[in-house]
């Protein structure tokens, strides 16, 4: 039976949560500029900071990136400094470290206020980014002849049938993992050998937050896409980049990446 996963979270949940959040995290930041005393190390601070960026921007954002060298810079700038210049050196570099944090977290709340107030519509559905473009292959087929039609059809995945109803998911990772990865002949071996299953299926009417969380509790790239419990597309993490890319600017680039071809199905 294909596994389903329903949720009604939106994203605007979301962003309400974390712009909260991450006004908490400037107001307990606060007591470091001001130089009172106060019982978190700003190393705990810096740490918890990051987790928090990481966590809505994603670990490979600008974003992270730059509260990393603002808080690296404290270091890196005094190691070519005379000895006699670092004590005073440092206090300076020290303040303006704390100075450039306190502007990051800024740029973090504009930024998700800025998605709040967009136009952009933030309750997309799976529906308006799947394709509805099915490309399969026989469980009977070779590895051979799969590499063809993913190469012909230009995709990272294909739906594995046996004739009568699709019982499973191939795709380029797959080939090479288990397939060259372990010696095997692509021309003697069947689809079958090396195809995932149960498919993973998410209804077309649920949220694209949905699917990120499918993805990621499935550790997948690859969604079958069901009305009503039938499938009538697939849905790719290039897909949800895509969508993502017009929400959150230091995405854009990310959207511009070849999805890698992952397992939709529940197993090896």
């Amino acid at each position: 039976m294909r596994n389903r996963f329903t949720t009604r979270l939106t994203r605007g949940l979301f962003l309400n949560r974390d712009i909260e959040r991450l006004r908490q995290q400037l107001v307990q930041f606060q007591p470091f500029l001001s130089r009172r005393n106060t019982a978190l190390p700003l190393e705990e601070f810096d740490a918890a900071t990051e987790r928090l960026i990481g966590r809505v921007f994603g670990e490979t954002s600008e974003l992270l990136e730059a509260y990393e060298y603002a808080k690296l810079g404290e270091a890196a700038s005094m190691v070519n400094l005379p000895e006699e210049a670092q004590e005073s050196g440092a206090r300076n570099v020290y303040r303006e470290s704390l100075h450039q944090r306190k502007r990051i977290l800024e740029g973090c709340i504009s930024e998700l206020e800025a998605l709040q107030n967009s136009k952009i519509p933030t309750n997309a559905r799976v529906a308006d980014y799947m394709s509805d473009d099915i490309r399969s292959v026989h469980l009977g087929a070779s590895l051979k002849e799969a590499g063809r039609l993913l190469q012909k059809w230009k995709v990272g995945s294909l739906l594995v049938d046996d004739g009568l109803r699709y019982v499973g998911i191939i795709t380029d990772t797959d080939l090479s993992r288990k397939g060259v990865a372990r010696g095997l002949d692509p021309t003697a071996t069947t689809v079958k050998a090396c195809m995932n299953k149960p498919i993973i299926s998410i209804e077309d009417s649920e949220p694209l937050p949905a699917a990120v969380s499918l993805m990621k509790e499935k550790a997948i790239r690859h969604l079958a896409v069901t009305q009503d419990g039938t499938i009538t597309g697939v849905l790719s993490v290039a897909d949800i980049l895509r969508y993502y890319s017009d929400l959150v600017p230091t995405l854009r680039d990310l959207a511009g990446l070849p999805g890698e071809g992952a397992e939709a199905g529940g197993g090896e």
